[in-house]
């Protein structure tokens, strides 16, 4: 809890550009967050505004957290399923204790700004009813610009 509570604190006091911490979510639990977002200037998502939730186990920062998008407006990415799931390494297999919560938004800003075209993943309709609740039990293959499950 205290690298948790450390993170917390770094990020109301440096968040990564376009990003803000709702306050009120973390008033009753350290282990759920909501991050405001803005999409960044120059890019396809420039003034849209969404929502991250991370959640985190007892076991962080050793046991990745669980991110999505939640909300009313969820991105329309070749990465992000309409359910808010995202598909990138660093949530899953590539995880590291080194990472924090700063990295993750930084690499989530990263993966929408250089985002060309606005369409969901192609097996969104499928993936979307038949998925867990919880994005890290999906076994993600990450193969080039292509995802496989």
């Amino acid at each position: 809890m205290k690298r948790l509570q450390k993170e917390l604190l770094a990020l109301q006091s440096d968040p990564p550009p376009g990003m803000k911490l709702n306050e009120k979510s973390v008033q009753n639990t350290i282990t759920e967050w909501f991050i405001d977002m803005e999409g960044a200037p120059g890019t396809l998502y420039e003034g849209e505004k969404f929502q991250l939730l991370f959640k985190f186990s007892s076991r962080y920062p050793f046991d990745s957290p669980q991110v999505m998008f939640t909300g009313e407006n969820i991105p329309i990415h070749p990465h992000v399923y309409s359910n808010g799931h995202i598909c990138l390494s660093i949530l899953t297999e590539d995880w590291s204790p080194a990472l924090s919560v700063q990295s993750v938004c930084l690499s989530i800003i990263s993966m929408l700004s250089s985002c060309k075209e606005k369409q969901r993943p192609p097996d969104n309709s499928f993936y979307v009813k038949t998925c867990n609740k919880n994005p890290k039990k999906t076994k993600w293959w990450y193969h080039e610009m292509f995802l496989l499950k």
